[in-house]
């Protein structure tokens, strides 16, 4: 093979990301010359139309280029990272358990997609959460597996007909561990059996893509998941039957950049099973040169196969040529009824007059980022700050934060959980949970509280 087949073979794996909304000239060339695609960030949306513009400007380099995009819904949005979601995310749909109505939902997220250029959205979330998982929480559909599979199945169904790639994302599991990969390596604790359920479904759904997690399983060595063999080849690809594109979450999140680093991931997620790497947020051109260089000279050393690598380049190749957005005429509307109809109100939470409200805030999931939208535009408060008196509380997984507890439970005043709901106040008259936060559940309850109280 050729120097330059090789290197081009291995730029078909890649997918970079840039800041801003318009792409430098590397990123131009990286398309042009075969590159496998880009990933999408909050930095790239100043706006819709300039997104659309970037989306446009790269696909005159090439049309079939994939370009992906984290739009789950609820808390996890790039195309409105500055205003919030329009759309509840899945643990409130999980929470109303109409499968109907998720695959209207994502339908709508794939048209928004559409009109926007992107062909590729790494989304569902397919994992079964458990109630100490530091970064997953309401972005699953909830903890039962049947449940889960149920609405992954339809949220594939309803985005794929926009014609935008779907990603179930992270697998084997990420939902029964309580470590963050973005910061650590995790470890998914019980049989892996039980996350299982939603990726079949997603499968039977026909889902184009499927997202790796670095998290280890015991019962599969103390490799992770996304460079380990024998769970992306003999179980997600034997096992389960997936024949469509692999991709490995990004490369330079701590599950793997802190144990072997990010050129050997690289190699060691393709020689896995994994057909496509994220180079991601935090990385540039440079990094995008050394992890294909890295790639190109573990295949000619013979420790990557070179026909691995070209089913890898294969199968990019064949979701970019699927992955044709086109709006359908969804409802787009449909965001804030489902909000409405996933809040769960205990108790009195009526006021007379507009409240004071105080939101308890954690540290940010790196996921989702820091909102900059609020409830009533309420009082952000750190943990360690000092807490005003106020009449709604608001809260996130406060099962999980001493502090939020301790702070929030108040006699007299409204609890509003935006996170998984199984803390309950003692003193407080009120509590509502939003399962999410994102815009529309926020507004949902805003109209909540200040709905004018019967006399």
């Amino acid at each position: 093979m050729s120097s330059g087949e090789l290197e081009r073979l291995a730029a078909a794996t890649l997918l970079p990301s840039f800041p801003g909304a318009e792409a430098p000239d590397w990123a131009r060339r990286f398309v042009a010359d075969g590159g496998g695609g880009v990933v999408l960030f909050a930095y790239n949306v100043p706006s819709r139309g300039e997104l659309a513009q970037l989306c446009a400007e790269l696909r005159a380099e090439r049309d079939d280029v994939l370009l992906g995009i984290d739009e789950e819904g609820g808390d996890v949005t790039r195309l409105e990272w500055q205003e919030g979601s329009s759309y509840p995310g899945n643990g409130a749909l999980g929470a109303i358990g109409d499968s109907a109505l998720t695959e209207q939902t994502a339908e709508a997220i794939g048209c928004d997609l559409a009109d926007a250029g992107v062909n590729w959205n790494f989304a569902p979330v397919a994992d079964v959460n458990v109630p100490a998982n530091p970064v997953i929480g309401e972005r699953a559909f909830g903890s039962d597996p049947s449940l889960v599979a149920e609405h992954v199945g339809a949220f594939v169904r309803g985005l794929q007909r926009t014609g935008v790639a779907a990603c179930a994302k992270h697998f084997p599991g990420h939902g029964a561990t309580d470590q963050d990969s973005h910061l650590e390596l995790p470890v998914v604790s019980g049989d892996v059996e039980q996350g299982l359920p939603p990726f079949r479904a997603a499968i039977a759904a026909g889902v184009q893509t499927i997202m790796s997690a670095h998290v280890t399983v015991p019962a599969y060595g103390t490799a992770p998941a996304t460079l380990n063999r024998e769970l992306m080849q003999g179980l997600l690809r034997e096992e389960l039957g997936f024949g469509g594109l692999a991709v490995a979450d990004a490369l330079e999140m701590k599950g793997v950049s802190a144990t072997v680093g990010e050129e050997e991931g690289g190699v060691l997620a393709l020689a896995a099973g994994c057909d496509a790497l994220i180079v991601g947020h935090d990385l540039g051109e440079h990094d995008v040169a050394r992890i294909q260089a890295a790639i190109v000279a573990a295949v000619r050393s013979g420790r990557l196969d070179e026909g691995r690598l070209r089913e890898a380049a294969g199968r990019v190749a064949r979701a970019g040529a699927w992955a044709a957005p086109r709006a359908t005429g969804a409802d787009r509307t449909v965001g804030a009824g489902a909000a409405r109809r996933a809040l769960q109100v205990e108790g009195d939470v009526a006021f007379d007059a507009p409240p004071r409200v105080a939101e308890l805030r954690p540290r940010a999931n790196i996921a989702a980022g820091e909102h900059l939208h609020s409830l009533l535009e309420a009082t952000v408060v750190r943990e360690r700050d000092d807490v005003p008196d106020a009449d709604v509380y608001v809260v996130r997984d406060a099962h999980r934060h001493p502090w939020m507890q301790a702070a929030a439970d108040r006699p007299g005043a409204v609890v509003v959980e935006l996170g998984v709901p199984l803390w309950r106040p003692a003193a407080a008259r009120g509590y509502l949970a939003t399962h999410g936060g994102s815009r529309v559940s926020l507004d949902a309850v805003a109209e909540l509280l200040l709905a004018p109280v019967p006399r």
